[in-house]
C-alpha cells in the first residue's frame, strides 16, 4: 500500500489514461452503474490498497506457479468476454447454406460494432461458449436476465448484407443430440402431432376450423414429445443471446413485402438482385462420373456430390447458373440437366406452420415484414404470420377463443403495433438452406453482427497435411465482396 504522496507521476499518467478510456467506454455503452469500478481502477494503478497480486508473496513454488496461471487465465477470459460482447467474435461456417459465397470451413471475423453491439441479456456465461461446455452441460445462468438494449453502431442492416444472428426458432429445443439442432416447431412438434392424427382435408375447413386442427396438432405433438423423453430428451428453453448463431443473407427489410416466384425473390413487386453465387438444385443425368478437374472447376464439395453418387445415372446437385451452363456444355459427361422445383406436399411445414398456405421453397408469399411502430389489423387469416412475434419475441399473452376472438393480454384485439424491426434472412444455396421460409422473421434483438472478412478457411473434405486443406486464396478476403 502506498500513500498518495508516494505515487509517481508515471503511475498517475498511466492511471489517467486507463481511467479516460474506461469513462469513454461507459459513455458509449450508456451504463453509469460502471462508475463504481473507478475507485478500483485508480487503486490498481496508484495506491494499491487492495493487494491485487497477493499471490506473488507465496513461498510455495508450486502454488505460486498455479496462481500465476490462474491469474493469467482469469484476465484472458475477462478480456475475451468483453471483446466478444462489444467488439468482435469468431464465427465458423458450419453448413452449406451460403455456398458458393461463404464456404463450409470459412472462419469469419464478425464485427459487433457494425450494427451496434447488443448489451448482454444473460451476462453470467462462460466466455468462448455459446450455450454449452465442450463436454456438455449448460454454460450460462438464466438469471440475471436483462432487457434487450443495443448500443449505437456504425450503421444499419442493408439489403443483401450477410448477417450473423441468433436462431429465432432456437427458443425451444429438445436435449437429445439427434434432434437438438432441428427446428423444434417445423421439424419436430407439428410433424409429430400430425403423424399421431388421422389425415384431414384442410381445404374443406373454414379458417377457424383449420386453426383448431393446427392447435390440436401442437397439443398432441407437445404431449407426445413430453411423454417420450427417452427418445427426444427434455424440452428446454433458451434466452435470445444463448440461441445458436446462424449466418444468412438479409433479403428483406422492415416494411417490405416479399414474395418468391419460381425461385426469384421479389420485394414490393420488384425482383431483388440475385447473388452471383446463388445456387439451386438441378437433376443431372450423368453418362459417367464427373472428373476431379471438372469437380474442382465447379467447386463441388463432398456435401454437394458425394463420391458414392458420382456415377452414371440421375443425381441431384446444387449448382450456380454458371456451373450449370458449364456442366450442360460437357455433353460427353451429361445426358440431361434440369432445375428442380418442389411441390407443396414436399414443403408442408414452412412458416407459418399453423396455416394452410400451399407455399413452397420456390414459390412463397407474399408476406409482409413488420417494422417498428407499424400497426397491422389482426384477423384469423393473418394472425399466424404475427402471433409468434406477439407472444414470443415481444412477450405478450395471446389467446384465441373457441369462437375466434383474439385476446392480447386479456383484452380483445383487432390490431397490433410492433415494438421491434424484423428481417427476412435466406441462404444463397436456395433449396438447401434452413432459413426464414421455415422459421419466419428475425427480430432486431437477435442480430449479432456483420461478418467483415475471412481470417481462416479450411476444406473439410481434406485432411491436415493434405494439399488444399487451408484455402490460402480465401484468407483475409472481404465478406463485402459477396454482398
Amino acid at each position: 500500500m502506498k500513500k498518495f504522496g508516494e505515487v509517481t507521476k508515471k503511475q498517475w499518467i498511466k492511471a489517467g489514461i486507463y481511467l479516460a478510456l474506461y469513462i469513454l467506454f461507459l459513455i458509449w455503452v450508456r451504463s453509469w452503474l460502471g462508475i463504481i469500478i473507478i475507485p478500483f481502477i485508480l487503486d490498481a494503478f496508484t495506491t494499491r490498497i487492495i493487494k491485487w497480486d497477493w499471490w506473488k508473496q507465496l513461498k510455495n513454488k508450486t502454488l505460486y506457479q498455479i496462481m500465476g496461471w490462474v491469474d493469467a487465465i482469469v484476465f484472458a477470459l475477462v478480456a475475451v468476454y468483453f471483446v466478444n460482447i462489444y467488439l468482435f467474435q469468431n464465427y465458423a461456417i458450419p453448413s452449406s447454406s451460403l455456398e458458393k459465397s461463404l464456404l463450409v470451413g470459412d472462419h469469419l471475423y464478425v464485427s459487433k460494432v457494425a450494427y451496434g453491439p447488443r448489451k448482454p441479456i444473460t451476462p453470467l456465461t462462460m466466455p468462448l461458449t455459446q450455450n454449452t461446455f465442450p463436454g456438455g452441460g449448460k454454460s450460462y445462468f438464466d438469471k440475471p436476465h436483462w432487457p434487450y438494449e443495443r448500443i449505437k453502431g456504425f450503421g444499419k442492416i442493408k439489403l443483401n448484407d450477410i448477417v450473423v444472428f441468433n436462431y429465432p426458432a432456437g427458443d425451444t429445443i429438445v436435449t437429445n443430440p439427434k434432434y437438438s439442432s432441428a427446428d423444434y416447431y417445423g421439424m419436430i412438434l407439428y410433424p409429430v402431432g400430425k403423424s399421431r392424427c388421422r389425415d384431414i382435408e384442410m381445404d374443406s375447413l373454414s379458417t377457424l376450423e383449420q386453426r383448431h386442427v393446427y392447435d390440436f396438432y401442437y397439443k398432441v405433438g407437445r404431449q407426445y414429445i413430453t411423454q417420450n423423453e427417452q427418445v427426444f430428451g427434455k424440452i428446454m428453453a433458451r434466452p435470445v443471446d444463448r440461441r445458436e448463431n446462424y449466418v444468412k443473407r438479409c433479403v428483406g427489410l422492415p416494411g417490405q413485402t416479399l414474395q418468391i416466384k419460381d425461385g426469384i425473390i421479389y420485394l414490393d413487386g420488384e425482383a431483388n438482385k440475385e447473388p452471383d453465387a446463388a445456387q439451386t438444385n438441378y437433376n443431372v443425368v450423368l453418362k459417367r462420373a464427373i472428373p476431379e478437374k471438372l469437380r474442382k472447376e465447379l467447386s463441388l464439395s463432398q456435401e454437394d456430390l458425394p463420391n458414392s453418387q458420382n456415377r452414371q445415372g440421375s443425381v441431384v446437385i446444387p449448382l450456380t447458373r454458371k456451373a450449370a451452363d458449364i456442366l450442360s456444355s460437357n455433353t460427353e459427361i451429361v445426358a440431361d440437366i434440369s432445375p428442380i422445383r418442389y411441390l407443396p406436399e414436399e414443403s408442408e411445414w414452412l412458416f407459418p406452420q399453423n396455416k394452410n398456405t400451399k407455399w413452397t421453397v420456390d414459390d412463397y408469399g407474399p408476406i409482409w415484414i413488420p417494422a417498428k411502430g407499424s400497426t397491422v389489423q389482426l384477423n384469423l387469416d393473418n394472425l399466424p404470420f404475427y402471433e409468434r412475434i406477439i407472444k414470443v419475441y415481444e412477450g405478450n399473452d395471446l389467446k384465441v377463443e373457441r369462437d375466434g376472438t383474439i385476446l392480447i393480454n386479456g383484452q380483445k384485439a383487432s390490431s397490433y403495433t410492433f415494438s421491434m424491426d424484423y428481417y427476412w434472412m435466406m441462404g444463397d444455396n436456395r433449396q438447401n438452406s434452413a432459413d426464414s421460409r421455415f422459421w419466419g422473421y428475425v427480430p432486431e434483438d437477435h442480430i449479432v453482427g456483420r461478418p467483415v472478412f475471412i481470417w481462416l478457411s479450411l476444406d473439410k473434405d481434406k485432411n491436415w497435411g493434405q494439399k488444399g486443406k487451408i484455402r490460402w486464396n480465401r484468407l483475409f478476403r472481404s465478406v463485402k465482396k459477396y454482398n
